[in-house]
């Protein structure tokens, strides 16, 4: 990979699939992106590994990102998990598609359920 991060949608889409090459290229466990913060909020991410999504979220989050899936047939929720430590859920989503799909989730998940602006930078944060 040569660059990190992206502010427009489809740079930011496409730096997803280039990610998902890399860490597939590496035979690293999973890549993470991440959306560059407010002051005061907690840095939203998402990891990608074997066809699997990892997210926290959340309540509101997670209505929404049940919303957003809507749009996402080939994507299935399977794991929901609830520490008593955290306030929030870790979700597992099942990705049964292609990576061009998977990167246009990615963008819907930040933009709808993450609730980030049009122009919001997206990092990859590990591969």
């Amino acid at each position: 990979m040569t660059r990190f991060d992206a502010t427009a949608a489809q740079e930011r889409e496409q730096l997803v699939r280039e990610a998902i090459d890399a860490h597939r290229e590496r035979g690293s466990s999973f890549c993470t992106f991440e959306a560059t913060p407010d002051e005061d909020e907690l840095v939203p991410w998402i990891q990608y590994g074997d066809g699997l999504l990892n997210l926290d979220c959340t309540d509101r989050e997670l209505d929404r990102l049940k919303t957003t899936l809507e749009s996402y047939p080939e994507l299935t929720i399977t794991d929901l998990t609830r520490p008593e430590e955290a306030e929030g859920t870790n979700v597992r989503i099942e990705a049964y598609t292609d990576d061009d799909r998977v990167a246009a989730a990615v963008e819907s998940i930040f933009r709808e359920t993450y609730d980030q602006p049009a122009s919001f930078r997206l990092w990859v944060t590990s591969v």
